[in-house]
């Protein structure tokens, strides 16, 4: 076992001609939040569709733990133990939120068909195991009161929580987060950044993508900087913040500026 749990190299996407991710290396390491950030088309949304399985590339490789996932499916990756979230969260309204969380892992179960045609003892407890961790999960992003409420009474924000919520039960190798605070007021920001840390703290690394630079210079180890498809550079959230090659990518303006 490697310190690096995500290792990316010459990774290649073209868009009917236009590259939108030229010859990127980098590497995640393990245990870190690693944030992935640059102006708009530099390649980032791009290059995380690329590694989790959701597009195909020209060219590049990528493994996860050692195991190489380049051609498999979104389904093979969250297989290896990688799991992605998107800016638009998606839950199934009618039902309630526990029973959003117990889906989202009710494949993870390994109960066989038959087991479930006849309700046997095996599949009592992985379902009791699994409402007891949705719930643990929910009360750990403050969303305890609305376990039996249907979905749809969650706001924006509460969506996004509900999606680290799974992540929290899943416990995934990788979690990459896309932009997980766009959108929603500064106390759910407080709140999804404190879920981000619980995730890390219980043993998910993450690949945070997010154009909020105070919440990545608050809670990342280490920053990638992408500038036209390509890494620019990378390290400390310190480093990232005053180098001017950052400022001047940002059509010359300061850290803070970025939106």
């Amino acid at each position: 076992m490697t310190d690096q749990l995500l290792e990316v190299s010459r990774l290649t996407k073209r868009y009917q001609g236009t590259v939108a991710v030229d010859d990127l290396s980098f590497s995640v390491r393990r245990g870190t939040i690693t944030g992935l950030i640059g102006p708009n088309g530099s390649g980032k949304s791009t290059t995380i569709d690329c590694i989790s399985g959701f597009t195909t590339t020209e060219a590049g490789t990528w493994s996860l733990d050692g195991v190489a996932l380049r051609g498999q499916s979104p389904e093979a990756h969250a297989r290896a133990g990688c799991m992605r979230s998107f800016q638009m969260v998606r839950t199934y309204d009618d039902l309630t939120v526990l029973e959003n969380l117990l889906a989202a892992v009710q494949s993870q179960q390994g109960i066989g068909w038959w087991a479930s045609l006849l309700r046997t003892p095996a599949l009592r407890r992985a379902e009791d195991a699994a409402r007891q961790g949705a719930l643990a999960a929910l009360a750990a992003v403050n969303l305890s009161p609305y376990a039996d409420a249907p979905a749809q009474v969650l706001s924006y924000g509460q969506r996004k929580l509900l999606s680290i919520a799974a992540m929290l039960l899943a416990r995934p190798k990788l979690a990459v987060l896309d932009e997980p605070v766009s959108g929603i007021n500064p106390t759910m920001i407080l709140s999804v950044v404190a879920a981000i840390r619980q995730l890390r703290d219980g043993g998910t690394t993450i690949l945070l993508v997010e154009h909020n630079m105070d919440v990545i210079m608050s809670v990342c180890d280490h920053v990638i900087v992408l500038v036209g498809g390509q890494l620019l550079l990378e390290g400390p959230p310190a480093l990232i913040r005053h180098d001017p090659r950052v400022l001047d990518a940002y059509l010359g303006g300061g850290i803070e500026d970025l939106v």
